[in-house]
């Protein structure tokens, strides 16, 4: 990644400057290049889907990856109302990984939670990059439980590398606190909605990944581990994680075709970091029409269907 986007997206950066410099021109000199603009235009949205109806497992990992994509907090921010931030797991601490809260999704109450990472090195480290420690999860499951108590809407936001690798992480309980996780997920008696919005890291990820509905952004991934990690193990090399990507089939594509997801959520072409606000709209989008279905459905039908959902994930027939 350069500076100012991916590497596959200097042609398209080059343009959009080429394109700046014209308006400029054309303003400061009074001129009318409307054709030309126009043109240029024209010639940028080609290259566009030249290169992102193309983009390769590696390069859609990228993209999941951009710095100014889209995070939890934005979507929070875009689409509720009366968001009112809740704090703590009631046993350590806060982790800042995972943000939590009550708010309003049209007027209809939701809790929402999910990964928050930083935008720059301060508060990335404050956040831990996403990876969230066990207080993270144990926050997590307790914003949801009091969900279910209040009959509320669950919707998680997956965004993590994975969970946090550290020995204090492992001290206090991680695996235990997303195996904990996982278990109670299933015996919520209220809609979940999952959603993956950049990268979705191993138990990182499934720690609040149990749900009715699993959606994935077009551009995002969804895997047990990540292709530099794979590709350090088969490989011995980190150098293979493109081949990595590819052979784990982690793209939204890939899981909506293995049955792993069940919608895939469209991104702005160029990706989900060049325009948040139609990024946000999709979104909302599918929440909506996902809450309504799921909110008619019973409890009991509910986790029922839930279960026989991951039950299913893995099964071939001959």
């Amino acid at each position: 990644m350069n500076g100012t986007g991916l590497d596959f997206e200097k042609p398209i950066i080059e343009l959009e400057q080429k394109i700046a410099d014209l308006r400029k021109f054309s303003e400061n000199k009074k001129m009318d290049l409307s054709e030309e603009i126009a043109t240029f235009e024209k010639k940028l949205e080609q290259i566009k889907h030249e290169i992102f109806d193309n983009l390769t497992p590696w390069q859609k990992v990228q993209v999941a990856r951009h710095p100014k994509r889209p995070y939890t907090l934005d979507y929070i921010n875009m689409l509720l109302t009366d968001f009112i931030e809740l704090h703590g797991d009631r046993a350590f601490r806060d982790d800042l990984a995972i943000i939590g809260g009550l708010g309003k999704l049209d007027g209809k109450k939701v809790m929402v939670l999910g990964h928050q990472k930083g935008r720059d090195t301060k508060e990335n480290l404050e956040r831990s990059f996403g990876c969230a420690h066990p207080e993270g999860y144990r926050k997590a499951i307790r914003l949801m439980s009091l969900a279910a108590r209040f009959k509320l809407p669950i919707i998680t936001f997956i965004d993590t590398p994975g969970a946090y690798p550290g020995i204090e992480a492992e001290e206090r309980g991680q695996a235990e606190a997303i195996a904990y996780n996982l278990r109670e997920m299933f015996r919520l008696p209220v809609p979940i909605i999952i959603v993956v919005i950049g990268e979705g890291g191993s138990g990182g990820a499934l720690g609040i990944g149990v749900g009715d509905r699993v959606c994935m952004f077009q551009n995002s991934y969804y895997s047990v581990i990540s292709p530099e990690g794979c590709a350090a193990i088969l490989w011995r090399n980190r150098a293979h994680a493109p081949d990595a990507a590819e052979a784990l089939k982690i793209t939204a594509d890939d899981l909506l075709g293995l049955g792993i997801i069940d919608e895939i959520i469209p991104e702005p072409l160029g990706g989900a970091h060049r325009d948040h606000k139609v990024t946000a709209a999709a979104l909302k989008a599918v929440l909506k029409k996902n809450l309504n279905i799921l909110c008619k459905i019973p409890a009991n039908d509910l986790l029922e269907q839930r279960y026989a959902k991951f039950r299913k994930i893995g099964k071939w027939d001959e």
